[in-house]
């Protein structure tokens, strides 16, 4: 879209150069993908483009690795373990996260800011600190390097983001409407099942798939709480680029690259659903 025409000559300038560093910092952030895309089809086992490759060559590309990563019993028990450990833990942290935001939200509950702060504290606090104090706490319970242990560790991660997505589908909420549904004789958990969860689902799948994506990728505190048993897809790539390098490390890249597009593209439709119910956007 071009400048409009009385606009001067530093402000057109303005508006060139701000599409620039857009563009700029677009290709910073999804140049990587690019590269691991390609690669990924290398029909040889390198993390460089071939000669063969750079000309188009049917020969340079092989869908060997994905047949690999599809095939390798060890792949195949990391998808499982991360699919069974995220599920869990975004069972955990939605419901967590849930029950804390529509806490905060009422005006009477007394130090909100303080306990939003303790609440949401796994999101500043560094990984790092967060694994070694989890691993040795849990050592002493005795649930480390069990699924309880990493599911239990990935709840805690994930119910910050449940908690803000649904606190900030919580701050345009119309209390009137529970105050007429009780009015109209409705008990507590039926007005919050017919009114109040429908409402802010749309937060609260949101958060869901913050606390899932968050799971999924996580390597860190698995690597400190969790066992060879417990090995993730995250964990299984980390062992994969120190003892042994392939391209089965991109194929999989690149799986979990459409996996997150998917969930990003459910998560704005999500977002828009919850601007319609709440009137924000044209329906």
């Amino acid at each position: 879209m071009p400048p409009p025409p009385y606009a001067s000559p530093a402000e057109k300038a303005w508006h060139y150069a701000y599409r620039v560093i857009c563009a700029a910092i677009f290709v910073f952030l999804i140049g990587p993908i690019f590269v691991i895309v390609p690669l990924s089809f290398n029909e040889l086992p390198y993390f460089t483009f071939t000669p063969e490759m750079l000309s188009l060559d049917p020969a340079g590309y092989s869908t060997k690795w994905y047949r690999e990563f599809f095939a390798e019993d060890s792949w195949q028990q990391a998808v499982q373990n991360s699919l069974v450990i995220a599920v869990f833990a975004t069972l955990i942290s939605t419901f967590l996260g849930t029950l804390a935001a529509l806490g905060l939200s009422r005006s009477e509950m007394p130090f909100k800011t303080g306990i939003m702060a303790v609440l949401i504290s796994p999101m500043i606090v560094p990984l790092i600190i967060s694994a070694t104090g989890m691993y040795f706490f849990y050592t002493r319970i005795g649930i480390s390097s069990t699924h309880l242990g990493v599911i239990v560790a990935h709840a805690a991660l994930g119910t910050p983001f449940v908690l803000i997505t649904v606190t900030a589908t919580l701050v345009g909420f119309d209390h009137s409407l529970t105050r007429a549904a009780a009015s109209l004789g409705a008990s507590p958990v039926q007005t919050f099942f017919r009114v109040t969860m429908p409402l802010i689902l749309p937060g609260v799948v949101s958060g869901a798939l913050f606390a899932f994506i968050t799971s999924f990728d996580e390597v860190v505190v698995v690597l400190f709480v969790g066992s060879v048993e417990q090995r993730t897809i995250p964990w299984k790539m980390f062992s994969g680029i120190r003892e042994e390098i392939r391209p089965t490390i991109l194929a999989v890249a690149t799986l979990l690259v459409g996996v997150s597009i998917l969930l990003l593209t459910t998560l704005e439709l999500l977002r828009r659903r919850g601007e319609r119910l709440r009137g924000i956007a044209p329906r």
